[in-house]
């Protein structure tokens, strides 16, 4: 399993990257293995200013669909553009390629609340 350790990581198997006040989302290695192979993704929130925690897409595999919530509040500003005709980038480069949306974030500083790799790897076991 892939834990990069410039990102940080939600219980809900989101992980950030923050770039000033610019932040990254997508969803973990161990969560895109959990689901198999991922068919579509649907972000309908673009434009919408968020909640932490807040519903902000769904992602579909071949047996389940899973929401997706964002690890901080936000305006999602750009939803990956790649992921309409391939969305197995989520499966091949979940932490490259494979990203979900770019959100302005309100609170930089609420980035350094969530766990850290070493605490989410601890959590997925």
């Amino acid at each position: 399993m892939n834990f990069p350790t410039d990102v940080r990581y939600t219980k809900d198997h989101e992980w950030i990257r923050l770039d000033g006040t610019v932040a990254t989302i997508g969803i973990t290695d161990f969560a895109q293995h959990e689901l198999g192979d991922i068919v579509y993704v649907d972000i309908n929130t673009i434009g919408q200013n968020l909640k932490a925690e807040s519903l902000f897409g769904t992602v579909e595999a071949v047996k389940t669909v899973s929401d997706l919530y964002l690890p901080v509040e936000g305006t999602v500003t750009e939803a990956n553009p790649l992921l309409e005709k391939q969305p197995e980038l989520v499966n091949t480069d979940p932490y490259g390629d494979g990203w979900m949306i770019k959100l302005t974030i309100a609170d930089p500083a609420s980035v350094s609340a969530l766990m850290d790799s070493a605490a989410y790897a601890a959590l997925v076991g």
